[in-house]
């Protein structure tokens, strides 16, 4: 029997990859996912099984590897991908989480949430159309959501007999759209989905392609981006209080920012109040020091009314609490977005009603450029001025990913119908400049 690679058995020191597979609807990447899954024997043969006689059903006349991410009934039946699917896999060399995220411009919300924990992204474009509109919102997307890596899966090429021209076509409009969103790394692969050539294993019809296949670039990049240390310090979102039987209180949360480490000193906002850290802990035990994206409770040398919602922050470079903030909101809701209108704003650990002062601007994604707006439809990007009832304690997006960013909810569905990232993106500057 065929069995996974074992994340067990992965090299002690290989880093995690977290990354989504975007691009518009019938490009091909649930078929990249699950190509890439078969090649490296990630897929008991059950699995395989099941997704052969799914394909059996669908009339397709082969296995169709986009089902074995596509799961839901409904993708099946339509072809499309409509929900975020999440893969885990391992090599030798590297563990991988994989979030194939849906094409449809209907499903765009969905899209953003794949992307929001990436450190890359790999970027599907049918060799025989090129770039479409929904790729290049795909990309601005990401590249708003603090993506900085690109591989770039130009696929279908065995549909242009894989012809060098149609690869550098495709290679040049993401490498234009790459540099002008401030992208740090692109990585392109000329590729057959369908077929396997230059997915795991190089393929002998693309001679004169010298680069990495896509499995490589996904091996060599660098990883951890979303939640890596940085200037703005150590940051913990209290997500619990733990009252522990034998007297006294400690709070769990998600680090973030940079190392918090037991005698620092830290603010709890948006109090204002100060303290140290007594203790760190988790299930295994307690710690000296906890590093981003550990998931630990705190314990501080001081009885303080601390409760979910709060913020503990590295005392010398805490943020400041506000009740208004300027942001780049991508909206999803069918609603348009509008002055006046009220919602309600998870930040972190904590969720307060909030009000929209004003739609500013709205970013042109053919030209990346902000254009003057008063409202965002639906699939919109633009800036938004917002008042909020309890201040949130804020950083800009581009210093901390976790504090700088939040979701709108529309206060009578509870439907999530935006996400926000503190600050206006810096890609508007750079085409406006």
């Amino acid at each position: 029997m065929t069995t996974p690679a074992s994340v067990a058995s992965t090299a002690a020191g290989s880093q995690l990859l977290r990354f989504a597979a975007i691009g518009s609807v019938d490009d091909g990447k649930s078929t990249l996912i699950g190509r890439l899954l078969h090649d490296t024997k990630q897929l008991f043969d059950d699995q395989i099984e099941a997704v052969a006689s799914a394909s059996r059903r669908a009339g397709a006349t082969g296995v169709e590897l986009a089902f074995v991410t596509d799961g839901l009934r409904a993708e099946r039946e339509q072809g499309i991908t409509i929900d975020v699917a999440y893969r885990y896999a391992a090599t030798p060399r590297r563990k991988f989480v994989i979030a194939d995220c849906p094409g449809h411009v209907q499903y765009t919300r969905n899209m953003a949430t794949g992307a929001s924990t990436a450190d890359l992204a790999v970027v599907v474009v049918d060799a025989t159309v090129g770039l479409r509109e929904q790729t290049r919102r795909h990309c601005a997307i990401a590249a708003l959501l603090g993506v900085r890596h690109l591989v770039v899966a130009a696929n279908k090429m065995d549909l242009v007999q894989f012809d060098r021209d149609a690869f550098v076509a495709v290679d040049a409009a993401v490498g234009d759209l790459a540099r002008r969103l401030d992208v740090a790394t692109v990585v392109s692969v000329p590729v057959s989905a369908l077929h396997g050539d230059n997915v795991a294993e190089r393929s002998t019809r693309t001679p004169w392609y010298e680069g990495p296949t896509v499995l490589e670039a996904l091996e060599a990049a660098p990883a951890g981006a979303w939640a890596a240390p940085n200037a703005g310090g150590a940051r913990l979102p209290v997500q619990w209080v733990v009252r522990h039987p034998q007297g006294g209180r400690s709070y769990a949360g998600m680090v973030s920012g940079g190392t918090l480490r037991v005698g620092d000193e830290v603010v709890v906002l948006p109090s204002g109040l100060r303290t140290t850290v007594a203790g760190i802990a988790t299930y295994d035990g307690a710690l000296v020091e906890a590093v981003p994206p550990m998931s630990v409770t705190v314990t501080l040398d001081h009885e303080l009314d601390v409760g979910r919602g709060d913020l503990l922050a590295a005392a010398g470079s805490a943020p400041e609490p506000v009740h208004e903030l300027r942001a780049t909101v991508c909206w999803f809701g069918t609603r348009p977005l509008e002055s006046g209108q009220r919602y309600r704003i998870k930040h972190t650990t904590r969720v307060t009603p909030a009000r929209v002062l004003a739609v500013t601007s709205r970013l042109d994604v053919d030209e990346l450029a902000l254009e003057p707006a008063r409202t965002l439809a639906g699939n919109d990007i633009g800036v938004v001025e917002l008042a909020v009832a309890t201040p949130l304690a804020v950083d800009p997006y581009r210093t901390n990913r976790m504090t700088g960013s939040f979701v709108v909810i529309d206060e009578s569905t509870n439907a999530t119908v935006g996400a926000g990232m503190v600050g206006i993106p810096s890609l508007a500057t750079i085409s406006g400049g």
